[in-house]
């Protein structure tokens, strides 16, 4: 039995990124009197931008819908650098007085739900030793991928190379590359953002791709995003962009998704005009799948287009067939010089931190259970968890959950429930992926995230719009069972949330 008095909170939240920030603002206004604690493993808050250091880090979705309805974003620009979204979160944090209720430095372990009195024992390490909390909720803000350990794939050879490797997941901070050759691996979001922040310093930087992935110019500043913040109170103007960038977003995934053959011809007439005459576009900028089967990557006034334009950068669309002493073979036969090779070959899928959950003792994996409305799991009492969308800002999605999430635990005070839980209601569900992406990252790991379903509230959809509109329309009480337990008699002034 879970023991009630060991640093007790109603609420605990894993994770002091965006979404954990979010959660607690929105709990926190909702039920100013819950007491909630968050924990973070990190000494710093931020998640993936407290994590990232590599050159040029930034959004790859604009920081308007990135950034909190709540708090208004200072600046202009489109996409944001990684240390402006980390002070940004830092800023939330302070102003809101959430900051507050961090303990860094605390790696959530496992965590494990006592039906008999309806609370999460959760263990942690903090400086090396064991350390208990008990919750009546836990949120899991963590993310989706492994903090640990990016993917690595093995390529051959790869010991033989005299030179350094590096992975942005833990970039190096007396990283050292003026002068030098280097190539790096990969096409997603890190790569593309690799190669126009170093290209100024080194000799010669090469990305290296096995295969071509959209890519998709956006203005640094929309001059109408100034505007309306010159005009506009800051919070109605913030929230006006936000609302204009969200539909435009939205609108446009639509578009490519219901009208592929078309969007591929727009992209690839828009990559065309930005490189140089002759470019063979075809080759490395054309992927043989349709827009948003993966995810399309932006950058900020083309400026891959323009390194590579200007010869300061090469695009190379061949697979490794080694890798040699001075850098890599490739299977045409041409060698890639290298005194760097920098492997942006992607995250390792990872739900919920990697905490271990169970019930009753009982082990349970996030992929037995179908995802509630995005955010709980089904029979799992008292959890819940943020992922942001895989179309749109991680924020968006982040947003509504934090606010069902709050919703749902205002109604549970309301009528002193205990425990709440998501069920299925015993019938056959058809089974969808939770990322619906052809990602090598999702494909690599089928049974990491929870299970979706083609029917409401099961589906995980990838749309904001209709996600807003159902929160607000949603019943508290579809598809969830609650219940009271009587509380053991030291636990008596916290028998039902809040």
């Amino acid at each position: 039995m879970a023991n009630p008095d060991a640093n007790y909170t109603d609420l605990l939240i894993v994770g002091a990124g965006l979404a954990g920030i979010d959660t607690a603002y929105r709990v926190s206004s909702t039920l100013p009197e819950l007491s909630y604690t968050v924990l973070e493993r990190r000494d710093g808050m931020g998640g993936t931008w407290d994590l990232f250091k590599y050159p040029g880090i930034r959004s790859d979705s604009d920081i308007f819908t990135l950034s909190y309805p709540f708090l208004p974003w200072d600046g202009s620009k489109t996409l944001a650098s990684g240390p402006e979204i980390k002070a940004y979160i830092e800023k939330a944090a302070a102003t809101f007085g959430i900051d507050k209720h961090i303990r860094f430095g605390t790696k959530v372990l496992s965590a494990d739900f006592d039906t008999s009195i309806d609370l999460w024992t959760v263990r942690a390490e903090r400086n090396g030793e064991e350390v208990v909390h008990t919750a009546r909720f836990v949120v899991g803000c963590t993310g989706y991928y492994n903090y640990d350990k990016g993917y690595e794939p093995k390529f051959p050879g790869i010991e033989d190379f005299k030179g350094q490797v590096v992975y942005p997941q833990f970039w190096p901070e007396d990283l050292d590359y003026q002068g030098k050759k280097v190539v790096v691996i990969g096409s997603g979001a890190t790569a593309i953002t690799l190669v126009p922040a170093m290209a100024d310093d080194v000799e010669r930087i090469t990305m290296l791709q096995r295969s071509p992935t959209y890519v998709s110019s956006l203005p640094s500043e929309y001059p109408l995003t100034k505007t309306m913040q010159r005009l506009l109170p800051a919070g109605v103007a913030h929230n006006a962009i936000r609302y204009r960038n969200s539909v435009v977003l939205i609108g446009s995934y639509l578009l490519c998704r219901q009208f592929p053959t078309i969007s591929r011809q727009v992209l690839r007439a828009a990559a065309k005009a930005q490189l140089p005459k002759g470019y063979e576009v075809d080759v490395h900028f054309k992927p043989k799948y349709a827009p948003w089967d993966q995810r399309l990557c932006a950058v900020p006034d083309g400026d891959l287009f323009k390194t590579l334009k200007s010869g300061k950068a090469e695009v190379v669309t061949d697979t490794i067939d080694h890798v040699s002493e001075n850098g890599i073979v490739l299977s045409s036969g041409r060698e890639l010089e290298a005194d760097i090779i920098i492997s942006a070959t992607g995250l390792s899928l990872l739900a919920f931190g990697g905490i271990d959950l169970s019930i009753d003792g009982e082990p349970t994996a996030p992929h037995d259970h179908f995802a509630y409305r995005g955010h709980m799991l089904s029979d799992v009492p008292n959890f819940a968890f943020i992922i942001g969308y895989t179309n749109a800002s991680w924020t968006l999605r982040a947003d509504i959950s934090a606010r069902a999430i709050a919703r749902l635990l205002a109604y549970m005070k309301e009528h002193g429930y205990t425990h709440a839980a998501p069920h299925t209601g015993g019938g056959e569900l058809e089974e969808l992926p939770a990322f619906d992406l052809a990602a090598g990252y999702v494909q690599r790991s089928p049974t990491a995230m929870p299970k979706a379903a083609t029917i409401a509230p099961w589906r995980i959809r990838n749309n904001y719009w209709l996600d807003a509109l159902e929160y607000r329309r949603s019943d508290v009480e579809d598809s969830i069972e609650f219940g009271t337990v009587a509380a053991p008699a030291q636990e008596q002034d916290h028998a039902a949330v809040g």
